[in-house]
C-alpha cells in the first residue's frame, strides 16, 4: 500500500531548513535520499513542489498551498504524540496569528509573549494588518478583529469587549484654535486621519437620529498608524478620533481633552477568531484563554467583560 506521508517531512525540513543538505544533517540521511524523497512524493501528487538550482529552493505556488497543510498535519501529530507520552495537552508548534496593527502591537503582542514565555515549546509568528487575512487559506491560526463579523460557518468566535471612539485634541491646540462645540465647529479646524489606500478617510459620528454613520471631516495631515496619529495629536497638530485603547491614557493624564462627546461614538465588538475543527489545538485553547483573562482584567482596553461563545 502506498505511503501517503512518505516525503512529507522531508519536504517540510527543506524549506524550513533552506536546503535539502541543512534537512538530510537533521534527519541523518544523505542530501540524496532526501531529494529523491521529495521526488517521488511530487511523482505521486502530479504537481512539482519546489524549484530546485545549485544554490537554493524555492516554492512553487502549488508547493505553497501544500506546504501549509503539511505543517498543519506535522504539528496536529506533534500535539497527540505529546499529549500520548505525557498525559498533558501541551501548547506546542508555531501559533501564525493576524492582529490589527497598532491594537495587536500594543496590546496583544506582549501578552502573547509572556505566555510564549511559560510554554518553551510554543512558536508564534505575528501580523500586523489592518485588512482581514483568509485565515484558511492564509493558515492563519488565531486573528483578532475589530468590527462587525461577517458570517463565515468555518470561523469561530469570542467576543472580547468592544471599542469606543472620541475625538481629542491637546491643550495647546484647543486654546490655539478654539474648542468646537458642534459639527459645524469641527469643519473649521484641522482634522488628523489615518491613510487609507483607496478609500476617503471619514469619522463616525452620530447624526440628528442617533444612528453612527461616517462623515466626511477637513484633513490637514495623513498619518500611517494610530500610534503616529497619537504623537501628532499630543504634539497640537489637530483633532483626531480614536480609540479609547489608544487615548485613554494621555486623556487620563491631560495630554489630551476630549470635545464633542455628544456627536463622537461609534461603538465596534472585538472579537478573538479561529478556525473551526473537529479538535481543538492546545496552542489555540491557551491562546484564547489568555486574552480572554486580559480582556476580564483590562476594561480600560477592551470595556466590556467576555461574554462567551458566538458561532
Amino acid at each position: 500500500m502506498e505511503d501517503r506521508f512518505a516525503g512529507i517531512r522531508e519536504f517540510v525540513l527543506a524549506i524550513e531548513k533552506g536546503s535539502l543538505t541543512a534537512a538530510a544533517a537533521q534527519l541523518g540521511v544523505t542530501g540524496s535520499a532526501v531529494g529523491k524523497s521529495i521526488s517521488r512524493l511530487e511523482a505521486r501528487l502530479g504537481v512539482q513542489l519546489l524549484h530546485r538550482t545549485t544554490r537554493r529552493i524555492d516554492l512553487t505556488n502549488e508547493g505553497e498551498a501544500y506546504l501549509l497543510s503539511c505543517r498543519r498535519i506535522l504539528e496536529e501529530l506533534d500535539q497527540t504524540e505529546s499529549f500520548l507520552a505525557t498525559g498533558h495537552r501541551e501548547p506546542i508548534g508555531r501559533l501564525r496569528i493576524d492582529l490589527p496593527t497598532t491594537f495587536g502591537r500594543r496590546h496583544i503582542v506582549p501578552t502573547l509573549l509572556e505566555l510564549a514565555t511559560r510554554h518553551e515549546r510554543l512558536d508564534l509568528s505575528f501580523l500586523l494588518r489592518d485588512q482581514a487575512a483568509d485565515m484558511v487559506s492564509e493558515g492563519i491560526d488565531l486573528a483578532v478583529r475589530i468590527g462587525t463579523l461577517g458570517d463565515y460557518p468555518d470561523l469561530i468566535a469570542r467576543r472580547l469587549g468592544e471599542q469606543h471612539m472620541v475625538i481629542c485634541a491637546s491643550p495647546a491646540y484647543l486654546t490655539r484654535k478654539g474648542i468646537p462645540t458642534t459639527y459645524a465647529d469641527l469643519l473649521q479646524h484641522d482634522c488628523l486621519v489615518g491613510w487609507r489606500r483607496g478609500n476617503k478617510p471619514t469619522w463616525l459620528l452620530k447624526g440628528g437620529s442617533g444612528t453612527i454613520e461616517p462623515h466626511e471631516v477637513p484633513i490637514r495631515h495623513e498619518l500611517p498608524d494610530g500610534d503616529a496619529m497619537l504623537n501628532a495629536c499630543l504634539s497640537g497638530c489637530g483633532l483626531a478620533q480614536f480609540p479609547t485603547w489608544l487615548a485613554g491614557d494621555a486623556i487620563r493624564m491631560g495630554g489630551l481633552i476630549q470635545v464633542l462627546p455628544e456627536i463622537s461614538g461609534g461603538s465596534m465588538p472585538i472579537h478573538v477568531i479561529w478556525q473551526k475543527t473537529w479538535h481543538l489545538q492546545p496552542k489555540v485553547r491557551v491562546a484564547v484563554d489568555t486574552l480572554v483573562t486580559l480582556a476580564e482584567k483590562r476594561p480600560d482596553i477592551f470595556n466590556a467583560q467576555s461574554d462567551g461563545f458566538e458561532g
